[in-house]
């Protein structure tokens, strides 16, 4: 479905704390490693060099509420739902479950589509239509009451 992903992992021994558990930012690559691999399960990656000037996707917002810890060697799930999807940028809510368990985390990002102008600068530009056109927001029964606590 092009308004679902789902990318399933394994805590890594450098992921974590003294304690013992997930730091807390490495959910924020873990939100990022789920949102390139939607973007490239739909063939584009989410860096467009291939348009003049070239495209990215930097992130406006992103924030994410803790559940319960997640440890080392543990299987993750980190499920993406598209949220909103407007004309130059997309809303993702982004949720950590443990395999064959409950949820870990709740996140959300907001992206904004940018040419990358010559002289360093970004200016907002409209989603490709190409790739907007794969993208579909997630049913309102499967966003749920959103991320937080």
């Amino acid at each position: 479905m092009p308004f679902e992903f789902k990318l399933v992992r394994r805590v890594e021994f450098s992921e974590t704390d003294a304690a013992g558990i997930v730091h807390f930012s490495n959910f924020f690559r873990y939100m990022e490693a789920v949102e390139h691999a939607f973007i490239r399960s739909l063939g584009f990656s989410v860096k467009l060099d291939q348009h003049d000037p070239p495209l990215g996707f930097p992130r406006i917002h992103a924030d994410c509420d803790y559940r319960a810890p997640l440890r080392f060697e543990e299987e993750f799930e980190a499920g993406l739902l598209v949220r909103e999807k407007r004309t130059r940028s997309l809303g993702y809510d982004i949720r950590f479950r443990r395999v064959g368990g409950g949820e870990v985390a709740r996140g959300n990002l907001v992206v904004v589509c940018v040419a990358h102008r010559p002289d360093g600068s970004l200016a907002p530009t409209p989603i490709p239509g190409e790739l907007a056109r794969l993208i579909e927001v997630a049913p309102a029964d499967r966003l749920g009451s959103g991320p937080g606590p």
